[in-house]
């Protein structure tokens, strides 16, 4: 039998929607198993990545610990695929890019509605935010693009399944319209 191929996947900062959507794959999941061997991935609880022939990965990158995840998932993984809108074009974290990095932290962490003690931290352990959030592409090469919020299980499964197949990969139209 030959070795099955290899997939891994990864999550920056975002909601962890399109992880979901990999979930929605639903009982196909059986078969996606037969068809590939899960490295790093929620299905298995790796916390480190070994070298795949598939990364998936979703988030956008907006602090100095996602650009670190990053490059050295994308070290790892042959293709590497961006999944989902903060993946694809930095989403909601990038929405904070019209406003200055202390803008935010004093609406955070000053102003903010509820804020009990106002001081922006500065603990070593919360990881230093970028002045601007940023899709993946911008930091590391990627090799496909899987836009949506989240991308649906039926999306996520035909491009696999096509991926692993060899085929030219191809949506019918309603796993890919945003209306």
């Amino acid at each position: 039998m030959a070795d099955k191929i290899k997939v891994a996947t990864a999550s920056l900062c975002g909601c962890f929607g399109c992880h979901m959507s990999i979930l929605d794959i639903d009982e196909r999941i059986l078969e996606l198993v037969q068809l590939v061997e899960f490295d790093r991935s929620p299905i298995t609880d790796i916390k480190t990545v070994g070298n795949c022939d598939i990364g998936i990965i979703e988030g956008g990158v907006a602090n100095a610990e996602n650009v670190e995840v990053l490059r050295e998932f994308r070290k790892h993984c042959k293709i590497l695929v961006a999944l989902g809108a903060c993946a694809v074009n930095g989403g909601i974290p990038a929405m904070r890019n019209s406003f200055t990095l202390k803008e935010c932290l004093e609406e955070s962490y000053v102003d903010g509605i509820g804020v009990d003690n106002p001081m922006i931290p500065s603990d070593t352990e919360i990881p230093k935010l970028l002045n601007t959030g940023h899709p993946i592409h911008e930091v590391v090469k990627v090799d496909y693009f899987l836009p949506g919020c989240p991308p649906s299980g039926d999306t996520i499964w035909t491009f696999l399944t096509e991926m692993i197949e060899g085929k030219p990969i191809s949506f019918p139209y309603e796993q890919i319209h945003y209306d």
